[in-house]
């Protein structure tokens, strides 16, 4: 079965159809495995609670899938601490990398 890697770095709509197909294919099991990546503006948009991604975000955790956060962007723009509260900081270069390499198909909104 497919394991997918979902890269959400938009910070406006082209975010959401990331964020509900994540949702969507881990409660109804479409695939094997999910992990959700936050790359990009988008972790300012969380970190300053937009409300656009805040229940979407909210909605992995509730399944068990907190998503991951860039921990190196947050620290250049000064946000680890409020996105931390809604996501997993890491340096997530390798983590992207390893997932690749384990055969995740990367989708990218």
């Amino acid at each position: 079965m497919v394991k997918a890697l979902v890269i959400i770095s938009s910070d406006d709509e082209g975010a959401l159809p990331g964020f509900m197909w994540a949702v969507n294919a881990i409660k109804h099991g479409w695939v094997e495995d999910v992990e959700v990546v936050l790359f990009g503006p988008i972790e300012r948009a969380i970190a300053e609670g937009d409300e656009r991604f805040l229940p979407w975000v909210e909605k992995l955790g509730e399944l068990g899938k907190l998503p991951l956060a860039c921990k190196r962007l947050a620290e250049m723009e000064d946000f680890e601490t409020p996105l931390g509260e809604y996501a997993r900081l890491e340096y997530v270069g390798k983590i992207i990398a390893e997932h690749l390499e384990k055969g995740y198909v990367p989708m990218t909104f």
